[in-house]
């Protein structure tokens, strides 16, 4: 894609946007370079990888930290006689400390299906040893641990022995000499790796030593006394061994990570790739964004959508929904100037480049945009007096540059285009170019002043004309767009509100009146229509809202009072149960309380309706139907005309279930089910399948755990599980299971046509 496109479309502010938000330096620099994919699988990948992140990030708060920038030594690391110093070794722990905090963070959440996000990021080995090597060796300040090497922590004992020392020697030589007055302060310093005294200049001959250095102001000289000088050429010593010392640890700790080069590097590109995640997951959030579903082929669907760098800066930005129906292959945008015509373009544009580019994108839920390979704009005045090229020049060669790589996967915005020449001429060529583009198949979308346009997208099948609406009273833009209607210009009218002289607006009119081709009244009375209509919209959508708003919470009433009638309801028969087993009733008077409870709960069902006529003929999948043993309703999976049965997916739990015990929706009763078809179910007559394919052996055997407890809780008679063929291993282990199962009567694997050995059948006790 052409550079210039980011460029027109300001691509590069939305990426300097996203950049501003990652915590680090390699991270920004990677949102700069971010590009819009070249295939659909890397936009659905993208899309995916985006999504997943989110969620992760919601749902456990994780926070990247700053971490620093390591692409200059890499290369150093891959050199053999390479030695990495104390400050990129820690960089390195805390790049690898980092990483590792995001890992566990990431394997808290196992039962997740984030593998996108799993392989993407954290999919390379763990450089186990170097992590290991790097933390024993440095403190968290960076500093070689004494621990590090058993000749290190020797030789630095020894340099504190001579420090404690050389502290006791100094207080009894400044007590014997009586140099407390000489003193510029009270304890020894070291200068030149050598321990020394400061005192004043005019002290410095009173006694035997080598001075070293002066202070800035010359009043303090930093002397070596005699009896010192003998123990600091052992600590000069020393130091050098500790230096060596400290060298074998730094080779010691670049060989592991040279041994695992490809480990710590795929880690901090790992680290990379998630700051910029993370960045895109704060701009989403900063204007309400959302990645945008893009298919291979269609037709585009804005759905509120606003264009991200005004969604960035104002909150109060009106969105508007851009969509091209079926068949149509062009949109004409017409109207006031001011009113948002570019601004329309722009965002299509835009969130193009984004969507493609696995950027959110402010758009509402259930938007969506076909690939495009290609996005081309004619945009503004591309005049160039120093090629001596005009804006309509410009226009033409661009389009003739660009003319052989358009094609059905490709957008092409045009604005203005051929304003800068005749209009009659400019017009016609404007619709010659749109009628080409329509039958390249490519996606356009032109913003025009032009009436012959105007009228052509009025005529013509492919392409759809929308216009930018004005306040009818003030004659202000509304920033909203009416479909299949043009607009007038008001250039009049805008001119006026900037302050053009009131008589060259009158001479103005008088011209237009002379011309006899003002249609403003007609395009006005359509603009207030227009405008009229989009508030009744907006009115019935704020209402929908309400009743939205309201039915959920009388659903949350319901279900707390329908929670707390089955609670108190368990209560009783509870209460009934414990009086029967503590011998305080009789059974004969604990089933009269039962039936009494029972009794109480059909009332509260009310009037029970008549089952309907219901034929197990007229069932198709897809269907909802009423399961009338459970008084419960679900969905039609499978049906087998031959054993006469369905199979239901009732609140996630899917069924065979026999057509005498089917009836229509209709015939859901609060109570026990009425009518010729609500005959009493046995246990052999409710069958109840697990899936649990694609699971671990343990995840499948703790899955199947559960299922029977249901099935037998439901008091089912069969359960079906469906394992797969595969390898076998996964059909051995529930097998296994089932053997020692106490609940389990026999397990057959199932006939031919009805999974063969990949699905286990098993009757109950």
């Amino acid at each position: 894609m052409e550079s210039r496109t980011f460029h027109v479309l300001e691509f590069p502010k939305i990426l300097g946007v996203l950049s501003g938000f990652a915590v680090s330096e390699p991270g920004a620099l990677s949102c700069q370079k971010i590009k819009p994919f070249s295939t659909f699988d890397e936009v659905h990948h993208a899309r995916i990888l985006f999504e997943q992140a989110a969620q992760w990030v919601g749902e456990s708060g994780f926070k990247i930290r700053p971490f620093p920038e390591m692409d200059g030594v890499f290369p150093h690391i891959e050199k053999e006689q390479a030695v990495l110093d104390q400050d990129a070794l820690f960089a390195l722990k805390v790049i690898l400390d980092q990483a590792k905090t995001a890992r566990d963070s990431l394997d808290r959440f196992k039962e997740r299906a984030w593998e996108t996000l799993r392989d993407t990021i954290f999919a390379d080995a763990w450089p186990q040893k170097t992590v290991s090597g790097i933390g024993r060796c440095l403190d968290v300040e960076g500093q070689i641990r004494d621990e590090s090497s058993p000749d290190l922590l020797a030789v630095r004992q020894e340099i504190r022995s001579i420090h404690q020392r050389c502290t006791k020697r100094v207080k009894d030589f400044v007590l014997q000499e009586n140099m407390g007055s000489a003193m510029q302060d009270e304890f020894m310093t070291i200068s030149s790796d050598r321990y020394v005294l400061p005192i004043k200049a005019n002290y410095k001959n009173k006694t035997k030593g080598i001075i070293h250095d002066y202070s800035q102001t010359g009043e303090t000289c930093y002397f070596e006394p005699m009896f010192l000088v003998e123990t600091n050429n052992r600590l000069q010593e020393l130091k050098r061994e500790e230096r060596e010392e400290e060298y074998k640890v730094l080779q010691y700790l670049t060989a592991l990570v040279q041994d695992e080069f490809n480990e710590v590097f795929e880690a901090y590109q790992g680290l990379v790739s998630l700051d910029v995640l993370m960045a895109k997951v704060c701009l989403a959030e900063s204007y309400d964004g959302r990645t945008i579903e893009v298919v291979e082929e269609g037709s585009p669907n804005l759905i509120k959508a606003r264009h991200p760098l005004l969604a960035l800066t104002d909150d109060a930005v009106q969105p508007l929904s851009i969509e091209l129906l079926d068949g149509q292959k062009a949109m004409i945008v017409s109207g006031g100037n001011a009113g948002g015509k570019t601004v329309c373009l722009k965002t299509v544009g835009l969130i193009g480049l984004m969507a493609f580019a696995g950027l959110p994108v402010p758009v509402a839920e259930g938007s969506r945009l076909p690939f495009w390979s290609e996005i081309f704009v004619i945009m503004g005045d591309e005049q160039s007096l120093e090629e001596n090229v005009s804006t309509f020049t410009a226009q033409i060669q661009y389009l003739k540059r660009v003319w052989n790589n358009v094609n059905h996967s490709s957008l092409f915005i045009l604005d203005e285009f051929g304003a800068g020449t005749d209009p009659t001429q400019g017009a016609a060529l404007a619709q010659a170019v749109i009628d080409s583009l329509v039958e390249r198949e490519t996606t356009t979308f032109t913003a025009t002043h032009f009436p012959a346009l105007k009228a052509y997208a009025m005529a013509n099948t492919s392409v759809r004309a929308a216009s930018v609406l004005f306040d009818p009273g003030t004659k202000k833009p509304l920033f909203k767009l009416a479909y299949d209607q043009v607009g007038a210009s008001i250039a009049l009218d805008v001119a006026k509100e900037h302050g053009l002289p009131p008589e060259i607006l009158t001479r103005a009119e008088k011209y237009l009146l002379l011309d006899g081709s003002d249609t403003t009244s007609v395009l006005d009375r359509l603009n207030a229509m227009a405008v009229k209509k989009e508030d009744e919209l907006d009115a019935i959508e704020k209402e929908r809202g309400k009743i939205a708003q309201k039915r959920a919470k009388l659903e949350i009433a319901f279900e707390k009072e329908r929670t707390q009638l089955l609670h108190d309801i368990q209560n009783r028969a509870q209460n009934v149960i414990k009086e029967w087993q503590a011998d305080k009733i009789g059974r004969k008077q604990a089933r009269k309380k039962l039936a009494q409870v029972r009794m109480d709960v059909e009332e509260l069902g009310g009037q029970q309706k008549k089952v309907p006529t219901f034929s197990f003929a007229d069932i198709v999948p897809g269907q909802k139907v009423s399961y009338l043993a459970w008084n419960k309703s679900g969905t039609v999976l499978e049906v087998n005309a031959k054993k006469k049965q369905a199979k239901l997916d009732i609140n996630g739990v899917a069924m065979w279930v026999k057509a005498d015990h089917l009836g229509s929706v209709a015939a859901k009763q609060k109570g026990p089910a009425k009518g010729p078809k609500a005959t009493p179910v046995t246990p052999d007559d409710l069958v109840v399948e697990v899936d649990i394919r694609g699971h671990r052996a343990d995840e499948a055997l703790s899955e199947l755990d559960r299922a029977l407890d249901g099935a037998l809780r439901k008091g089912a008679g069969k359960l079906e599980i469906i394992h797969g063929r595969g390898t076998g291993a996964l059909r051995r282990e529930v097998h296994e299971f089932l053997k020692y199962y106490p609940a389990v009567d026999k397990y057959t694997l199932a006939p031919e046509d009805r999974g063969g050995d990949g699905m286990t059948e098993v009757k109950l006790k």
